[in-house]
């Protein structure tokens, strides 16, 4: 996997570039993700200091929670990021990436809150909370 990765949202107002590797996807099936994209959360997630974000002032970002913003872009709406309030890393949803992304999935998190239109099979570890790598419950 390349040591730099890009993306952006749908318009293209809000990019980003990440350096070094990133941290397989995580899929969250929490309530708030699901209500948030209208499905699931798919996230991998870096170190603050090694993300760059162009057009910043294009992102708006959502207090969903005592613990964490969500930052999606206020032109075309996209879903972006998860960044937790006491952590050193923001979560980046995996679709925003640019192809080839050189990512792969890790795990599933909060399948207790999964909606119940659809099954997971896929074989990946499966955790009702946060599990192990979701990072201060991050996504």
């Amino acid at each position: 996997m390349s040591d730099v990765h890009a993306g952006g949202c749908l318009c293209g107002a809000v990019l980003y570039t990440v350096s070094g590797p990133l941290r397989g996807v995580v899929y969250c099936h929490c309530t708030q993700c699901r209500r948030q994209t209208g499905h699931i959360y798919a996230a991998t997630n870096v170190a603050d200091d090694r993300i760059e974000i162009d057009g910043a002032d294009n992102l708006t970002w959502y207090a969903a929670s005592n613990l964490a913003h969500r930052g999606f872009c206020r032109i075309c709406g996209s879903a972006l990021f998860w960044k937790p309030d006491d952590g050193g890393h923001i979560s980046i949803m995996a679709g925003t990436f640019d192809t080839p992304s050189g990512l792969e999935s890790e795990s599933h998190i909060f399948v207790a809150d999964k909606g119940d239109y659809y099954e997971i099979s896929d074989g990946l570890a499966q955790y009702a909370g946060p599990g192990p790598s979701s990072a201060a419950s991050g996504r």
